[in-house]
């Protein structure tokens, strides 16, 4: 499988956090249409079969992005 970059990730989570609000404030087909939709290509990425799972495993991937490495490369950049 191919792991999408933190960049593909990042917007792709911003939309999800969108479409939930959306659908708390006003559940109507359109917003419920949206979070569908970025929920499958949530799974899609990520390869998984739920969007809980999606979730996760777009965590861990960010995680792997901006890990213990990534942090002592801005710890280095700021002394």
């Amino acid at each position: 499988m191919i792991t999408p970059t933190s960049q593909v990730l990042r917007p792709l989570l911003a939309r999800y956090a969108q479409a939930r609000v959306a659908v708390e404030q006003q559940p109507d087909a359109a917003a419920l249409r949206a979070l569908e939709d970025v929920s499958y290509t949530l799974c899609v990425l990520t390869g998984t079969a739920r969007v809980e799972d999606a979730l996760a495993a777009a965590d861990q991937i960010l995680e792997r992005h901006t890990g213990p490495a990534a942090g002592k490369d801005s710890s280095a950049l700021a002394a």
